[in-house]
């Protein structure tokens, strides 16, 4: 009978260490998971500056109502060989009162600051670049138009 009860005890020790381990093992993976999380969602990645003629700034959403925005930057890109198109950088706007003076610029010039993240989340936007500041609003060029509406009259 002794001996039966010493083989009990020793199984004992056993189990508090794999429930030990097994706790171990969930705390290591929930710091994961946050640090996964954080890093996806909440660490700004880069940050920067875009410049260019302010297309639009909308409020939109279903559930989570976000400013949405569209800048055409000067300048073509090729997606495809032959193919062309503007470069569009689109953004969204946390800041209310950063948004109500864009939805006031719509066709100015306008200089952006942003900040860059992994992925977007809902209730900040459907972008992964959140403009955070703006630097400069300016009227569009009215000169530039008269300067090219000859070149290209003349070509056709």
């Amino acid at each position: 009978m002794i001996l039966k009860n010493e083989s009990m005890n020793d199984l004992q020790p056993k189990r508090r260490k794999s429930k030990k381990w097994l706790g171990r093992f969930a705390g290591v993976v929930l710091i994961a998971l946050a640090a996964f999380v954080y890093v996806r969602y909440y660490y700004v990645f880069g940050t920067g500056v875009k410049s260019g003629e302010l297309n639009y700034l909308v409020y939109k959403g279903v559930i989570f109502k976000t400013y949405e925005g569209k800048l055409i930057q000067t300048g073509f890109r090729a997606d495809k060989p032959g193919g062309l198109q503007s470069n569009q950088f689109d953004f969204s706007v946390e800041d209310k009162e950063i948004a109500e003076k864009l939805m006031l610029s719509s066709g100015k010039n306008v200089q952006l600051h942003y900040r860059e993240y992994f992925a977007p989340l809902p209730w900040r936007g459907y972008t992964k670049f959140i403009v955070d500041s703006i630097i400069t609003i300016e009227e569009p060029r009215q000169d530039l138009h008269q300067e090219i509406a000859p070149h290209v009259l003349e070509t056709l």
